[in-house]
């Protein structure tokens, strides 16, 4: 049987399975997807919310945005053109989206690139190397952005040293808090649910000695974080012209889309989400990008210290959590 005469199920739930490689915040995994005959339907999972730091879900949706992303990118490295449409039932905002199949055109090498960065993207939290990544890869990975239809804002160094006041205010804030303590314990280290989560070799070891602090996990991992610095990383803010549902989904998805050229041009990424995760800095950011939007998540791009060994990818949800297939 041709690619083309799969039955429209088996290719959906595979591209739901693939899906699974996503990030999410925390390595939550919070979606869910249910296949049918005729659609694949993306579902928020709100027992996998952070409750403390993300009441209102703007990073649980940010999450299902990437998962959404990448669900798209496997079905065209099968060479499926597919349709997504966007929260498309009113009367249940858990329904993020659902995307069916509109044609079999053939697999682009671009398709097929793009597909293997999402097998091999993962989040490295070590400080990055004195190489910077360059401005070629920064604007391909700036254009990937745009053409899902946000915005990167590079910060100044001025406006870098303001993002670290930031996230030290963030982070204090949030290990004085004893819910969003204990919220983080359950999803840190090695008592986590299993299959989600961060694990101790995903934490470093000892807290990076770079100008903008990485999260305080209140905890020490394993992981090795050498002797780099931030000094040579770029710094944006990604943003938006909304702060709904539907914006902080599109955000995810363009997030994942610049996450997967970046991996694919070997720039690291490394997503802040503690100064989102707070109103004041998250307005603070506003003011960064001139209130011209509304920021999702700050991103730090840069490449790899080479002479330290990187982290494991993070452990993934068995698919009979993820998905629910009704076809046939």
């Amino acid at each position: 049987m041709s690619d083309a005469e799969r039955p429209a199920a088996a290719v959906l739930a595979e591209a739901a399975e693939a899906a699974g490689y996503a990030p999410s915040v925390h390595n939550t995994q919070p979606w869910r997807w249910r296949v049918t005959d005729a659609a694949l339907d993306l579902y928020a999972v709100r027992d996998r919310q952070l409750r403390a730091a993300d009441s209102e879900g703007r990073l649980l949706t940010v999450s299902c945005g990437t998962a959404l992303h990448h669900a798209l990118v496997a079905l065209a490295a099968e060479g499926w053109s597919a349709e997504a449409v966007r929260l498309p039932d009113q009367a249940d905002p858990d329904h993020l989206a659902r995307i069916t199949l509109t044609g079999h055109t053939g697999v682009t090498p671009e398709a097929m690139r793009l597909f293997q960065a999402a097998r091999v993207r993962h989040t490295d939290r070590r400080p990055v190397s004195d190489t910077p990544a360059s401005q070629e890869a920064v604007a391909a990975i700036d254009d990937a952005v745009r053409a899902a239809g946000l915005e990167l804002h590079l910060l100044t160094r001025d406006q870098i040293l303001e993002l670290a006041a930031a996230a030290s205010h963030a982070d204090k804030v949030e290990t004085e808090d004893e819910d969003q303590r204990t919220e983080l314990a359950y999803w840190i280290g090695g008592d986590r649910p299993e299959g989600t989560g961060i694990p101790d070799a995903a934490i470093p070891s000892a807290a990076p000695q770079t100008t903008v602090p990485g999260r305080d996990f209140v905890r020490a991992g394993t992981l090795s974080v050498g002797h780099g610095h931030d000094r040579a990383a770029a710094y944006a803010v990604l943003y938006g012209r909304g702060d709904e549902p539907s914006d902080w989904l599109a955000a995810g998805e363009a997030l994942s889309a610049g996450w997967l050229v970046a991996t694919e041009l070997g720039v690291t990424v490394l997503p802040f989400s503690s100064v989102i995760e707070l109103p004041a800095t998250r307005q603070a950011l506003r003011g960064v990008i001139s209130n011209v939007g509304y920021p999702y998540l700050v991103l730090r791009l840069g490449t790899a210290d080479p002479d330290t060994a990187g982290p494991p990818h993070t452990p993934r949800l068995p698919v009979t959590q993820t998905i629910e297939i009704l076809a046939g």
